[in-house]
Parts: structure tokens; C-alpha cells; sequence
């Protein structure tokens, strides 16, 4: 209670008119001490007319009302003994004058007059030859690729699922209409990224003649959508529930798993030991690693570097193609190496568990891999009169730091993409009373660049949390200033300080270029730097490049834009800059050619 009130005295703040009587109390008693001051300020008048000039005298006196000598430390009954005591220790007493100069060039600060800005160049004085350009920087949601928040098997704008369960064998079999794109309702309202799985009897009916139309429409919904895809194709999701003809005699026992049927045919081998008590097929068996196998590769001579396909999930056996199922090192490694070998271009996805298995393997892969690990939020307790109630096993605290650092991928999200996907979703988070700030904490230490929570419904009491969470997983470029020269011939080179600070938890994977749109009326260039924006790490960036400006402009103006574009010079990401175009540029400022 005592302490309470000694911090109340600590914080007290006094009124404009007591701080001018501070002054002039200080003025009166130590007449020594402020000698040399001009005679003006030692007029109450001076001081008086001083804290009127608006901004500059507010922020002073924001200062000067808390002032440990003006506020708890001041003298009750002012004296010249009692205000040299408050000054004694220091500096002593002649640091008054010091400070009173210093508010009064600060309360009185005037801007410079400048001239009246007729051309762009007028702002500049003729003598100045660079120019610095500090673009406000947005909070707002920004719709850019390869990162936030995903669907799941629906596209952006569909409807969440009716409850919080969910179904990770029923990918979409229907697909929206081309149109406006519309808000996600009670969840992440925009994203640009959807995760869609299905069994791979869906896309292999019989051996060899594959169902593609799953994958092309769900590309091209997803493109539509303004998104990208994850995906996985799982060896099986579930029991085949299908009936049995006579002429399938070569089924195992029921109940099976939802393999293709025509794959039974083959001789393939059940599993000694069952996981889900369904007859499973033997990973470890030829059969299984070459038909597996041979879809992989059919798939990815299909898809492999499809612009609208996001990241390919390494399953290779177990329900959901998680978990390895009954799978061997020795056979998870033969068929990781077939995903290796036929996905050249597009990103893969391997299973956090999974990975200390393929160190060598992927270590000499020049397709650097991602991770994707489920049951981020994870916070479950223990519920056994044997372990205290919050000091059970959880993935968030004996899973993910165990296989991340022991898997010696540490450091795998400074060149590939890390997705972390529910076991649950958030409406389960929230009825299990799970703390949203360890989460979302422990999703940013992950460097998350994208979170799969399913597509259930968020309740209210955490969507702003979660918006919160989307805004800042993935990368979030901030431009925090430009050096640029004011004025240019065409043919020399143009040289640039950046300084970027991105905002995010993680880089950007894909090799896009930092460019520049110059244009003169009609007259449109567009150059890119050299700089490699994939080593934009979290955190400030510095760094300094040069284009060479084109020839064929006219003497005077050019507008400058900034942009990250892709090989067809169309921007792809955005920074987090107040302003931008309607084709995606960013404007910065001008240039004099010369």
C-alpha cells in the first residue's frame, strides 16, 4: 500500500501554469544561476506566450508536467536553499539554464519557410543531388501470396464447415463459379492459399488411367479464387465401406482400408500389424513402394511446377499418408526419393516426425524442403491421477522443440516454407480453454509461414487474436526508406539504398525480383535489381544496388514505382506501404533525366 502510494506521488503531473511557476520560482531564487539567460526570459510573459505555438510547446509540456523538479521532488516552501538541494546532486544547479534554453528552442521550433512547389524538383534545394523516401507503413491485411492463413477443401469465400468437425478424406468434388471474390465467413476473412487432400483411389481408379479433373478443377477454383494450393494425396484415409462382388475375391478380409481395389489385385501384401484395426497394406512390400510410387511420378510429369499448385505434401504410407505407417527407414526413404527425383520445381512438403529419416537424402537436394507439422495449439493437459494436471505430454512442449532440433533442420525455414496444421481448430481451442497468447507465440518461434486450421468457423472472442496471428506469420515487408539520386542520364547507372524491414517471421521462398517502374507519360520501363529478396530473414535488411537507367526518355520528370514482380514483370507481393496502384505498383517519388 505504501509503495502504491509513493508511485502515485512519482507519477504526479501538474498543470501548464504550475510548470511557468516552477520556472519563474527557480528564475527568482537562483538569480546567480540563470545571469546570463536573454532579460525576455526572465519574463513570465516569455514563457507564457511560449507554450501557445501549438505542437512543438505540447510535447515540452508533456515533459515539463512530469518533471521529477517540477512535480514530487519541487520544494513545498521554494527557497534558494530548497531548489539548490533539488539540483545538487549531477550536475548542480547549472544544468537550469541549460534546460531552459533547450525548451525554449524546442517549444518554439518554426519550420523553415520553403518555396512554393510548382515542379516535383522545387521541394529540393538546386545543390541537393539525392533524395530519401520513407512510404507510410500499413497495418492492414495484405492479400499476398505463399503465405497465412489456408482453406481447407474449399476455396475462398466458400462456407465453413457446418460444426468443428472435419474431414481430411473429402476433398472438394465440386468447385464455386468464376466471380467477385467474397470474404470468408466467421473465419480469416481473405486468404490466398487452400489445402486440399483426397485418397488416391480417387485419382486412380484402375492402374495406369488416372481422374485429373479433381486436380485441374481444384486449380483452377483456387486461381479464381486468388489462391494457391497445398496438397497431398494420402495412400488411404479410411475403411472401404464399398460392398464386395464375388469376382473381387482378391480382397483381403474386411474391414480394409480405402486403397485402390485394383491394387489388391496385384498380390500386394497385407500388414502383419494393424494401427487402426483395418487391414492396411504392407508398406515395406515392392509392390506397394512401385504402384505408390508409379503415381507419384504420373502426377508430377502432370503438375510438377504448376503455377497454381502451392506445395506437395510427402505422404507415403498410414492413414492420411501421416505417420509412415508400418513403413521402414530403409522404405520411406525409397519412396521420399521417388517425391525427390519427379517434383523438380514445386515446393515439398515433409512431415516434421519424418524428417530425421531423410538428413542425407535431402541434404543433396537442390529443392530445398519445407516442413509441415500437425497439432500446432496443442496445450492439452493430463487427465491421470498419476501426472499433475498441467504437466502432461503435449505437442507444443514435448514435440516440436524434441523433432525440430533433433532433426538437424533447425534452420529449414530460412530457405523453405514451414506449414503448421491443426489436429483440432480453433472453436476446440477455445472449448478446451487453451491459452491463445502461448499459441501465437510459440506459431512465430516456428517461423509459421503457413497455419491450416481447418476451416471451422472462429468464435469472436478470439478473431482478432487470429487476425493478428495471419497478419504477421510468413514474411511482411516494410520499406522503411529509399535513397535515390534526384536527377539521372539516361544509360548511367541508377544506384539505390534499401532499407528493409520485414515485419514478418519468416522470408519469402520464391525467387522474385525487386524491380523499379520508370515511366514518362506513355513511355513504360520496367528494370529489376539483382538483389535475391529469399534472404530477406525477419528483421532489418540493408543493402545497396544499382540498373542501369534506360535511355529514351525526355528531359524532365520520370515516375519511379516500386514492385516485386515475377518473370513476367507482373508485381506478385506487395510491401506494406499505404499506397499502391491499381496494377499493383508501388509509387515512390521522380527522377530528372537528364
Amino acid at each position: 500500500m505504501g509503495n502504491s502510494k509513493k508511485q502515485s506521488k512519482i507519477r504526479e503531473r501538474i498543470t501548464e501554469k504550475q510548470v511557468i511557476d516552477r520556472i519563474m520560482s527557480v528564475i527568482e531564487f537562483l538569480p546567480d544561476i540563470v545571469k546570463d539567460l536573454p532579460a525576455n526570459k526572465k519574463e513570465r510573459s516569455y514563457w507564457t506566450k511560449l507554450f501557445k505555438n501549438g505542437e512543438p510547446a505540447k510535447h515540452m509540456l508533456e515533459v515539463l508536467r512530469e518533471m521529477p523538479a517540477f512535480t514530487y521532488r519541487a520544494p513545498k516552501k521554494p527557497s534558494r536553499a530548497a531548489w539548490l538541494k533539488v539540483f545538487e546532486k549531477h550536475m548542480g544547479p547549472f544544468q537550469f539554464p541549460q534546460m531552459l534554453k533547450r525548451v525554449s528552442a524546442t517549444a518554439g521550433f518554426t519550420p523553415v519557410k520553403r518555396k512554393k512547389i510548382k515542379y516535383w524538383r522545387d521541394a529540393f534545394g538546386s545543390g541537393e543531388l539525392v533524395q530519401r523516401v520513407r512510404p507510410e507503413e500499413s497495418m492492414e491485411y495484405i492479400p499476398n501470396p505463399h503465405r497465412g492463413t489456408t482453406t481447407f477443401q474449399r476455396f475462398q469465400g466458400e462456407e465453413v464447415y457446418p460444426t468443428f468437425i472435419t474431414s481430411d478424406t473429402d476433398g472438394p468434388v465440386t468447385f464455386p463459379a468464376k466471380g467477385k471474390i467474397k470474404e470468408n465467413p466467421n473465419y480469416i476473412p481473405r486468404t490466398t492459399l487452400t489445402y486440399c487432400r483426397w485418397p488416391w483411389s480417387w485419382f486412380e481408379p484402375q492402374k495406369g488411367k488416372y481422374n485429373w479433373s479433381l486436380i485441374d478443377n481444384s486449380l483452377k477454383a483456387a486461381r479464381q479464387a486468388g489462391q494457391t494450393a497445398q496438397m497431398r494425396f494420402q495412400p488411404y484415409s479410411t475403411i472401404d465401406s464399398a460392398p464386395v462382388s464375388p469376382e473381387e475375391n482378391y480382397l483381403p478380409k474386411k474391414p480394409f482400408v480405402n486403397v485402390p481395389r485394383w491394387f489388391w489385385k496385384t498380390g500386394a501384401k497385407v500388414a502383419d500389424k494393424m494401427i487402426y484395426t483395418a487391414n492396411e497394406p504392407n508398406i515395406n512390400d515392392p509392390l506397394y513402394i512401385k504402384h505408390f510410387g508409379d503415381f507419384v511420378r504420373a502426377f508430377a510429369k502432370r503438375y510438377d511446377g504448376h503455377p497454381d499448385l502451392e506445395s506437395i505434401d510427402v505422404a507415403f504410407g498410414g492413414f492420411w499418408g501421416e505417420g509412415g505407417g508400418n513403413a521402414t527407414r530403409k522404405t520411406a526413404q525409397k519412396i521420399a526419393k521417388i517425391y525427390v527425383k519427379s517434383f523438380k520445381k514445386t515446393q515439398l512438403l515433409f512431415m516434421l516426425a519424418n524428417l530425421e529419416h531423410f538428413s542425407k537424402l535431402l541434404k543433396k537436394s537442390k529443392n530445398a524442403p519445407g516442413f509441415r507439422s500437425d497439432c500446432i495449439g496443442d496445450l492439452s493437459t493430463s487427465n491421470s491421477p498419476d501426472v499433475p494436471a498441467k504437466l502432461g505430454w503435449n505437442h507444443t512442449f514435448d514435440s516440436y522443440p524434441k523433432e525440430i532440433w533433433g532433426s538437424g533442420f533447425k534452420d529449414a525455414w530460412q530457405k523453405a516454407p514451414v506449414t503448421m496444421e491443426t489436429c483440432g481448430n480453433v472453436a476446440t481451442w477455445v472449448a478446451e480453454g487453451y491459452d491463445f497468447d502461448i499459441i501465437r507465440r510459440e506459431g512465430y518461434r516456428y517461423h509459421t509461414s503457413i497455419f491450416m486450421p481447418k476451416n471451422v468457423f472462429y468464435p469472436e472472442s478470439v478473431m482478432e487474436k487470429m487476425k493478428e496471428f495471419d497478419r504477421i506469420i510468413g514474411y511482411r515487408y516494410a520499406l522503411r526508406q529509399v535513397l535515390l539520386p534526384l536527377e539521372i542520364k539516361g544509360g548511367s547507372r541508377l544506384s539505390a539504398e534499401f532499407f528493409i524491414d520485414n515485419v514478418g517471421v519468416a522470408p519469402i521462398y520464391r525467387p522474385y525480383k525487386l524491380a523499379l517502374r520508370l515511366s514518362q507519360g506513355k513511355k513504360v520501363k520496367i528494370v529489376k535489381f539483382k538483389e535475391d529478396i529469399r534472404t530477406w530473414l525477419p528483421g532489418h535488411k540493408w543493402f545497396k544496388d544499382s540498373i542501369v537507367f534506360p535511355k529514351g526518355f525526355k528531359k524532365g520528370e520520370v515516375k519511379l514505382a516500386l514492385g516485386i514482380v515475377n518473370d513476367k514483370d507482373t508485381p506478385k507481393v506487395w510491401f506494406a506501404i499505404t499506397e499502391k496502384t491499381d496494377k499493383g505498383w508501388h509509387p515512390l517519388t521522380s527522377v530528372d533525366a537528364l
